[in-house]
C-alpha cells in the first residue's frame, strides 16, 4: 500500500521525527516487516528508530487509514442521497477525528422515526424555520396557520411543540454545538457514583464509591474502571455529566438571539434538546472516551509489568527438582533435566504426620543425590512456606539453591491444550509442577505458554478493551522473545510462534522438521522447512540461535545477510571469524568506516562488532536467590514496624504489591514507595525486584497489609529482579486504592505547596 503523504506529515509532526523516517518505516511495515526486525536490522533505513517509535507509527497509520475508510463511506452515502455540496465535501475532508466526522454526517445519517420526523410529517417544518429565524412575529397567529384535523394538529400549542421538536433536532445535529457540548462534558463533567439501595452489604468491595465524585478529566484509570465495574455488578449508580445550568447556558448562547416570543420558543427547544438528546448522547461519548483513556493506561501498566516479568532473570540450564505444595493432598514433585525434560514424578506428604514427613525427607534426599539436582523450586501457593521450612530442614548440599517460584497461572497451563500436547500421559498436578520448575529455569520460555491475562500482573484486565489488550500484550511478548533470542533446537512451538516472521503455522513446521531430521546444524537449513520462504527467513533468522553450530555467527544476533561483512573483516585482518569473537584486541583494529556501503551504515556495523564481543549472550540479569524472613509465614505473624524482605509482584497506578511470604501481598501505596515524590510507580520499582519494606498496618479481617519502602535504598531507582511474581490468588482484581491512603497523599501534597 502506497503511504498517504498527509498521513506521513501528520505522524512525523506528532512523533517529532522526520517524514523520511515515517515513510521508510511505513513502507517496511506494509511489506510485512515486524517491529522487532525493523528496530534491530533496519536502522539505516529508519534513522535508528526504536520499537516504541515504530509501533507508534504502525498504530497511528492504522487509525488514520480507518478514518479514511469511514470518510469514504460517508461521502458515498451523502452522494447517493444527492446532497453532497463542495462545501460539505471540504468539511468532511478536513475532519481530523472520528467524532468530528460523525458530527458532520449526523444530519444525513439514515435515522429511525423521531419526534422531529413526526412533526415534519404534520407539515410543521415551515413553522420551525420561522421560529428559528427569531424574527419579531406573532407566534400564536403563525402557529394557528398549521392547525389541521387531517394532519392531527389540534391547536396552536401542539403546532409549536412539534416545531420545537424540529428545532431541537437541528441543534442536536449542529456540528459546532456538539463540539462545544463535548468540550464541556470533557472539561467540566463530573463522575458521581452512589450505592444502589439495598446493596450496601453485598457491595462492600466498592465501599469507597458509595458517595463519590470527581472531575472526569482528572479521574485516574483504576478509579474509572472500579466505578464502571461497580455499575456493571449493579452495586453503584454512575453518572458522568457537567453542571446542567452551565451546559444549557452554553447551548442557549449559541442559538438564542434577541428577546422575543420566537426566541423564547428557541430557548424551550434548547432545553429540550439538551435534556432529551444532547445530554444522553454526550454522556455516552464521554463515558466511552474516559473508558478508552482508562483502558489505555491500564493496558500500559499491564504491558510494563508483563515485560518486566517475562524478562525476569533465568536460573539457566540446571537440573531442577520442583514442588507444587499442598497439605492434605501432598506435594507433587517432579525432576527436570537441564533442558526441562521430565525425568521423574511422584507425590510426597511432608505435612500429614511424622511418618509421612520422614518418608518424604528420604525421597527428596535420594532424588537430589540420584539426579544431581542443582536447584529446588517451590510454588508459592498454599503450604509454600511450610514446604520451604521442610526442605530447609533436610540439610541438602549447599550447592542446591532453594527458590520460591511464582505459580500464578500454572493451573491454567496444566489444564490447557498446550500442556495436554506436551504431557498427554500425565495429570494436571504433574503438569503444574513441571511449569513451576521450568519457570525457574527460563521464565520467558515457560510463560509464553500461558494467556498473559492469567499471569497475575494486570489490573482490571477483564474490564478493558480485549482486542486492544491482546494487541498490546502480543507486542510485549514478541518484543521480549526477540530481544532475548530463541534456541531453535530446543524451543517450544509456543516460543517459536512469537519469533519475528514466524507465527503458529511456521513454528509447528519447524518443530516437525526438527523431529524428523534432527537438530538444525545451520541457519540456512531453516529454508528447508515447509512454507518458510525468503521473507520469513529474512524476518526470523537473526532472532534464532543455533548453539554449537559450525559457523559461530549462527549462535549470535548477527543477521545472515551480514555474514559476508564479518567474513571480510576477518579476512582483512588475516584471521578467522572465531578469532574475532575471541579477541577484543582484534576487534579494536577494525575500522568500521571501511565497511560502510549504500545499504549498511555505522549503526549496523556497531551492532555487529558489539555482538561479536558477546555472541548470543542472554540480555537478562543474572539470577539471584532470595529468602523470606523465617518465622513470618502468615498474616497473624505481622506487627507494625517490622522490616521484611519482599518481592514486587504487581505494579498499579496507585502503588506496588509486595510478596512478604504470608500468602497475602501487601500494598506499598505510591506515597510510600520512596522518600521522594513519585507520580509513576514504574519510575522506582519493577516486577520481580527485591525490596525491603516496613509494615505500617495490618487488617487481618479484611486481609489488607499496608507497607512502606521509605528509607529503602532499593527505592531510589529500579534494581535487579529475580524470577518471582505475586502469590496465586492473593489479591482480588477489584481491590482499589484505599481512599484513606489517597487522602493522606493529597494532604501531604497540599502541605508541600503551603
Amino acid at each position: 500500500m502506497e503511504p498517504n503523504l498527509e498521513h506521513l506529515l501528520k505522524i512525523a509532526k506528532e512523533l517529532s521525527i522526520t517524514i523520511k523516517q515515517v515513510e521508510a518505516t511505513a513502507t517496511l511495515l506494509d511489506e510485512g516487516a515486524t517491529v522487532p526486525f525493523i528496530s534491530r536490522y533496519r536502522k539505516e533505513v529508519t534513522g535508528s528508530l526504536d520499537e516504541v517509535q515504530i509501533a507508534g507509527i504502525r498504530d497511528r497509520l492504522e487509525q488514520l487509514r480507518e478514518l479514511d475508510k469511514r470518510r469514504e463511506s460517508i461521502l458515498k452515502s451523502i452522494k447517493d442521497q444527492e446532497k453532497l455540496t463542495p462545501e460539505l465535501e471540504a468539511q468532511l475532508m478536513a475532519a481530523e477525528t472520528m467524532a468530528a466526522l460523525e458530527d458532520i454526517y449526523l444530519p444525513y445519517k439514515p435515522k429511525r422515526r423521531t419526534k422531529a420526523t413526526i412533526a415534519r410529517e404534520k407539515g410543521l417544518e415551515p413553522l420551525a424555520e420561522r421560529i428559528f429565524a427569531q424574527e419579531n412575529i406573532d407566534i400564536e397567529a403563525e402557529a394557528a396557520n398549521f392547525i389541521s384535523e387531517e394532519k392531527e394538529v389540534k391547536d396552536a400549542n401542539e403546532a409549536l411543540a412539534g416545531a420545537r421538536d424540529i428545532v431541537a433536532e437541528w441543534m442536536n445535529e449542529n456540528a459546532e454545538a456538539r463540539a462545544a457540548m463535548r468540550k464541556i462534558f470533557e472539561k467540566q463533567g463530573v463522575f458521581k457514583s452512589r450505592v444502589m439501595i439495598g446493596k450496601e452489604e453485598e457491595g462492600q468491595k466498592f465501599k469507597d464509591y458509595f458517595e463519590w465524585e470527581e472531575p472526569i478529566e482528572k479521574a485516574p484509570s483504576h478509579r474509572i474502571l472500579a466505578m464502571r465495574r461497580g455499575e456493571t455488578e449493579m452495586v453503584l449508580m454512575l453518572t458522568a455529566q457537567p453542571d446542567e445550568d452551565a451546559a444549557l447556558a452554553k447551548l442557549e448562547d449559541m442559538f438564542v438571539q434577541g428577546n422575543n416570543a420566537a426566541s423564547e420558543q428557541v430557548k424551550l427547544a434548547a432545553k429540550d434538546c439538551y435534556k432529551r438528546l444532547l445530554k444522553l448522547s454526550m454522556e455516552t461519548e464521554v463515558r466511552l472516551s474516559s473508558k478508552k483513556r482508562a483502558d489505555e493506561e491500564a493496558i500500559r501498566v499491564f504491558a510494563d509489568n508483563l515485560r518486566q516479568l517475562l524478562l525476569s532473570s533465568p536460573l539457566g540450564q540446571k537440573t531442577v527438582l520442583a514442588l507444587d505444595p499442598g497439605f492434605r493432598t501432598g506435594c507433587k514433585l517432579v525432576v527436570l533435566d537441564k533442558q526441562g525434560k521430565l525425568l521423574h514424578n511422584e507425590t510426597i506428604y511432608p505435612h500429614t504426620g511424622q511418618g509421612k514427613a520422614m518418608e518424604a525427607a528420604q525421597n527428596v534426599k535420594y532424588l537430589v543425590d540420584r539426579f544431581e539436582v542443582e536447584a529446588l523450586a517451590i510454588g508459592n501457593g498454599t503450604a509454600s512456606r511450610e514446604t520451604e521450612a521442610f526442605v530447609n530442614g533436610l540439610n541438602l548440599p549447599k550447592t542446591v539453591q532453594v527458590v520460591m517460584v511464582n505459580e500464578s497461572g500454572a493451573s491454567i497451563y496444566s489444564a490447557s491444550d498446550v500442556a495436554r500436547e506436551e504431557f498427554p500421559d500425565q495429570d494436571v498436578t504433574v503438569r503444574g509442577a513441571v511449569s513451576i520448575g521450568r519457570r525457574l529455569m527460563d521464565p520467558l520460555a515457560e510463560l509464553v505458554k500461558i494467556d498473559p491475562k492469567s499471569i497475575g500482573v494486570g489490573q482490571y484486565q477483564h474490564d478493558v478493551d480485549q482486542s486492544a489488550l491482546k494487541h498490546s500484550l502480543d507486542d510485549v511478548v514478541m518484543s521480549c522473545v526477540n530481544a532475548v533470542g530463541v534456541e531453535v533446537n530446543t524451543a517450544s512451538k509456543q516460543l517459536l510462534t512469537y519469533v519475528s516472521g514466524l507465527g503458529p503455522a511456521l513454528a509447528q513446521n519447524i518443530v516437525e522438521y526438527r523431529n524428523q531430521n534432527g537438530p538444525f546444524k545451520t541457519r540456512s537449513e531453516l529454508k528447508k522447512v515447509a512454507r518458510l520462504g525468503d521473507k520469513a527467513f529474512e524476518q526470523a533468522a537473526g532472532f534464532l540461535r543455533i548453539r554449537d553450530a559450525k559457523n559461530p555467527l549462527d549462535a549470535s544476533a548477527v543477521h545472515p545477510e551480514s555474514y559476508p561483512i564479518v567474513e571480510q573483516m576477518a579476512k582483512d585482518l588475516g584471521v578467522t571469524v572465531q578469532d574475532l569473537i575471541k579477541s577484543n584486541e582484534l576487534r579494536q583494529k577494525i575500522n568500521l568506516k571501511n565497511y560502510v556501503t549504500d545499504t549498511v551504515g555505522l549503526p549496523t556495523l556497531q551492532d555487529i562488532v558489539s555482538e561479536l564481543a558477546k555472541p548470543g549472550r542472554d540480555p537478562r540479569e543474572t539470577f539471584e536467590a532470595f529468602s523470606f524472613t523465617e518465622g513470618v509465614n502468615e498474616i497473624k505473624d505481622l506487627r507494625a514496624g517490622m522490616k521484611l524482605p519482599g518481592i514486587i509482584t504487581n505494579i498499579t497506578a496507585f502503588g506496588a504489591f509486595v510478596d512478604i511470604g504470608v500468602h497475602q501481598d501487601g500494598l506499598v501505596h505510591v506515597s510510600h514507595l520512596s522518600d521522594r515524590f513519585v507520580s509513576n510507580p514504574h519510575e522506582v520499582v519493577k516486577v520481580g525486584q527485591k525490596v525491603e519494606v516496613t509494615v505500617l498496618e495490618v487488617d487481618e479481617a479484611r486481609k489488607r497489609i499496608s507497607l512502606s519502602m521509605k528509607g529503602d535504598p532499593a527505592a531510589a531507582k529500579p534494581a535487579g529482579g529475580g524470577n518471582r511474581g505475586g502469590n496465586k490468588g492473593n489479591r482480588k482484581e477489584s481491590e482499589e486504592e484505599p481512599m484513606d491512603d489517597f487522602q493522606a497523599k493529597l494532604a501531604k501534597l497540599k502541605g508541600m505547596f503551603k
